[in-house]
Formats: structure tokens, sequence, C-alpha cells
């Protein structure tokens, strides 16, 4: 029982949780969002739903309309989450200017060496 206490209590699954809950409260936000954009699409090509166009009598309308909703999607998840959360992250992870640089990884190695070299 102890160890499916820690299974549940592991941060990665509450973070996953955290993340399957926000993203679909996040669908429903894109999905009436992408039904505007197809809503203001169609009035301008004064055609309001793409479902019923036919080339040469086969309907490609379906098609055309799951094209057009994949782009708006992938579009405001874009230009909505990824470049703002890159944004951030780079904002973040530039070294302050009052702090000093972290030491590289060959600094670290040669005080290590110069420990050892004083202990013995």
């Amino acid at each position: 029982m102890k160890g499916f206490r820690d299974f549940l209590m592991r941060g990665n699954l509450i973070e996953l949780a955290v993340a399957f809950i926000m993203a679909t409260a996040f669908t429903a936000v894109v999905t009436t969002f992408t039904q505007l954009v197809m809503d203001v699409i169609g009035k301008l090509g004064a055609q309001p739903d793409f479902s019923s166009v036919a080339i040469g009598g086969v309907n490609v309308g379906t098609f055309i309309t799951a094209v057009v909703t994949f782009v708006v999607t992938a579009a405001i998840v874009y230009f909505g989450l990824v470049r703002p959360y890159d944004a951030v992250k780079e904002r973040l992870s530039r070294p302050q200017p009052d702090q000093p640089a972290a030491p590289t990884s060959e600094e670290l190695l040669a005080e290590i060496r110069d420990l050892l070299r004083a202990r013995a």
C-alpha cells in the first residue's frame, strides 16, 4: 500500500493531472475561438459551412473544414501558448546582472582536483 501511495503522491503524476485538467479547460477555449474564426472565414467567403462543398461530385467540404480548423487551432496554440512560454522561459533563464555566472564544469573539476591535491 505504501508503494501505491508513493506512486500517487509522486510529483510528476500530480503535475500531469493538473496539466490534463488545464488542457481540458483550454480545449473549450480553443474550440470556441476556432469556431469564431471559422464563422468569420465563412462570412468573408459567403460560405458559412464548408461541409457541403463538392468538387466534381466528391464532397471535400468536411476535409476543407478539418484542414482550416487544424490550421486555426495550431495558430492559436502557437501564438497563445508556445511563443509566450518560450519568451518567459528565455527571460527567466538569462543570468541576472547582479548574480555571478555559474562555474563551468571545467572550473568545478579544477577546484575538485586542487582540493584533492591539498588533502594529500
